[in-house]
């Protein structure tokens, strides 16, 4: 009865004296006891449902939330209590859960070891040991988990479990192919069943998972975990992209979809994303310098991307910066410059002029420069880039979510959700430095 009253205090926001007193009743076995219970601490979008729509058991529970959402969080604390569970359902071999992730450094960086992976959900007494050199967790009650990435299918062929923990699928590189081998394995037990937590993104298999009858689809927002998370953090995130395509789904987790009258499509991104560039013959650093360095001013665009010897043109990275001064912004170029090895730096002076010019020289006095300037709209100068998109010669190495968003919001305005696009004219110039200005050039070289 005491435990129980303590827990009635926590849920119905008593005052802090009283609720003192309530723990101040229990022993220490009910404080271990409630300090580690989930179904005390969790929202109730992070506990997972009864039965799908028609009452029945769901096979997939889909968490699509947003950056920081405890979507992390509330799939560890599921595999722990499954865990429990299966030791105590019938027939040893039953005890066995898949944990699937992009990458095996994520799967174990964020699911096994993270700051709300399993190591860090269950108390010292419960906890599981995590066996590396076997790619295994192993639960003290003899219920094993076993590490997947899904780079490699195949390695889901053969194994099967009773449970699986998939965290963002949206990212995977071969998600279709990841999860039928792991659907193939899933049939161990009374019930087998699976999460799934994924910031969403248009991509065909979530759309795939959010069509299945027995899936159930739970969202949940960054703003609902703000008492877990940095308070400087969310104000910042909701000033600099409440109400934008990419807050939108970032922060609130929506799934997007290509917006009506854009200059871009995903399918134009995802259907030639890589996960290395090949070797390159150039590569060239993009700079959009912003008018003024306020924390509300535009952010300063910087793009790197180099052309293969197939004469395509490859993202590598979006080095953009926020509200940062002149000088600031300048290392930050001359960094991506020496970082990728790249052969010059192109920047728009439609703002500074010979300025951003003698910025870049301080920093780097023998860095090759192009100047670059816009004589016509946003809009005019990005068609004929987002056409080499359409045609197959750009392809994207890795996810670069935030200059995705512009380039998916980008409509005949020259804005994106509103805003100045500056990651995406960063990418504008360079894409026109190496493939629409420039013939392509024999010589190759590593990145």
């Amino acid at each position: 009865m005491k435990l129980r009253n303590a827990f009635f205090a926590l849920a119905s926001g008593t005052h802090r004296d009283e609720l003192a007193a309530a723990l101040g009743e229990l022993s220490s076995f009910e404080l271990s006891f409630l300090a580690w219970d989930w179904q005390t601490w969790a929202r109730d979008d992070q506990l997972p449902p009864e039965a799908d729509a028609q009452g029945r058991p769901w096979r997939t529970w889909l968490i699509l939330g947003g950056r920081g959402s405890g979507k992390t969080r509330a799939g560890a604390e599921w595999v722990r209590a499954e865990v429990g569970l299966l030791a105590r359902g019938s027939g040893s071999g039953s005890g066995r859960i898949a944990l699937v992730g992009e990458t095996l450094d994520q799967v174990r960086s964020v699911m096994v070891e993270g700051v709300s992976g399993l190591l860090a959900v269950h108390p010292p007494d419960a906890r599981p040991r995590f066996e590396q050199s076997k790619r295994q967790i192993v639960w003290p009650n003899g219920v094993v988990a076993q590490l997947f990435s899904a780079e490699d299918p195949e390695s889901l062929r053969g194994p099967q479990f009773a449970a699986a923990w998939l965290d963002e699928i949206a990212k995977w590189r071969y998600a279709e192919q990841a999860w039928d081998m792991l659907q193939f394995g899933l049939r161990l037990g009374a019930n087998p069943r699976q999460v799934v937590t994924t910031t969403p993104r248009p991509v065909p298999i979530l759309k795939r998972i959010m069509g299945e009858d027995s899936t159930v689809i739970t969202r949940v927002r960054t703003r609902d975990n703000a008492a877990n998370l940095a308070p400087a953090f969310v104000a910042e995130m909701e000033r600099r992209y409440a109400g934008t395509l990419l807050g939108r789904q970032e922060l609130e987790g929506e799934l997007i979809e290509d917006m009506s009258g854009a200059l871009w499509r995903r399918e134009w991104i995802e259907q030639h994303r890589l996960a290395v560039a090949p070797q390159l013959q150039r590569v060239v650093v993009a700079v959009d310098p912003p008018v003024t360095a306020t924390s509300s001013s535009d952010a300063c665009g910087i793009c790197v991307a180099g052309l293969g010897p197939d004469g395509r043109a490859y993202v590598l990275a979006d080095r953009t910066l926020q509200g940062r001064e002149p000088q600031v912004w300048a290392r930050a170029a001359i960094a991506a410059y020496r970082d990728f090895a790249a052969d010059r730096v192109v920047a728009e002076v439609n703002q500074g002029g010979d300025l951003v010019r003698d910025i870049l020289r301080q920093i780097d006095p023998a860095v090759p420069i192009r100047m670059v300037r816009a004589t016509r709209g946003k809009w005019v100068r990005a068609e004929p880039v987002a056409a080499l998109y359409a045609e197959g010669r750009v392809a994207h190495v890795g996810h670069h979510s935030a200059l995705e968003a512009q380039m998916l919001a980008f409509g005949i305005d020259g804005l994106a959700g509103g805003r100045s696009p500056d990651r995406l004219d960063a990418l504008v110039w360079a894409l026109t430095e190496l493939i629409l200005d420039s013939p392509p050039r024999p010589a190759m070289r590593m990145l």
